[in-house]
């Protein structure tokens, strides 16, 4: 099957590349939105600017958008009109979106929208608990940095990356305060800086806070560089001493 995948950058998008080359479909392009502003209904917001560099490095095609409104019906019709242009050389048969499905305006707005072009639109891990595929991208090494956050109880958690080593934390906070623990519904956002897939893994060098109240806020990404993973240096420390 011939697929496009929705892709932030987040934690859900790329663990949908992860779904969709295990399951040996043929990603043919990820497709990217970067709103020129933060109350749009289906896009994230904070540091989507920076996928194409990540497109590059998992060696998938990328097309990058732009959008300038806030009404899933408008914004769903911005990504119609690129996948109908990709459509004439680089037909798919289906679009991917991250997630378990509860971002149903999302899902529902892109689905309507392609529709009368018969493609398929689906979250990748529909209908799985979030936090069970949360726990599943920890323990495969995902390494998730906080981008974005609207919601009472994580603005602690902006900027910080989410590990083995305090995922737990983020799941009692998620009961006590009453977010979705995988921030389905807009309470938060990612931005993943190291997983299985990439070749290498994102080092943040300059980063801005900004604050709009007590509860929102998002991360301003100005410099990151990709640099080698430590388990190749120590794979070719190996090799040299059995040479």
């Amino acid at each position: 099957m011939n697929v496009a995948i929705m892709y932030s950058g987040g934690k859900d998008s790329t663990y949908a590349v992860h779904y969709a080359q295990e399951r040996g479909w043929n990603i043919r392009y990820l497709v990217s939105v970067k709103p020129t502003r933060k109350d749009c209904f289906l896009f994230h917001y904070a540091t989507v600017e920076h996928t194409p560099k990540i497109a590059e490095m998992l060696g998938i095609r990328h097309v990058m958008l732009s959008c300038d409104v806030a009404e899933p019906t408008q914004e769903a019709d911005i990504v119609k009109r690129a996948i109908v242009e990709q459509q004439k050389n680089d037909p798919v048969d289906a679009v991917i979106l991250g997630g378990t499905g509860l971002q149903e305006t999302q899902i529902r707005s892109i689905q309507k929208a392609l529709l009368p072009m018969k493609i398929e639109v689906f979250a990748a891990h529909a209908g799985l608990e979030h936090e069970d595929v949360l726990r599943d991208m920890i323990n495969k090494g995902y390494k998730i940095f906080v981008a974005q956050v609207a919601s009472d109880g994580l603005m602690k958690w902006l900027g910080k990356t989410i590990s083995k080593e305090n995922f737990d934390e983020l799941v009692k906070d998620s009961m006590k305060f009453g977010f979705h623990v995988g921030f389905e519904g807009g309470y938060a956002d990612s931005f993943v800086l190291d997983c299985p897939l990439f070749t290498k893994k994102i080092e943040i060098l300059e980063m801005e806070k900004v604050i709009d109240d007590n509860y929102c806020g998002h991360i301003v990404v100005k410099d990151f560089k990709l640099v080698d993973k430590q388990i190749t240096t120590v794979g070719k420390a190996v090799n040299l001493l059995v040479e």
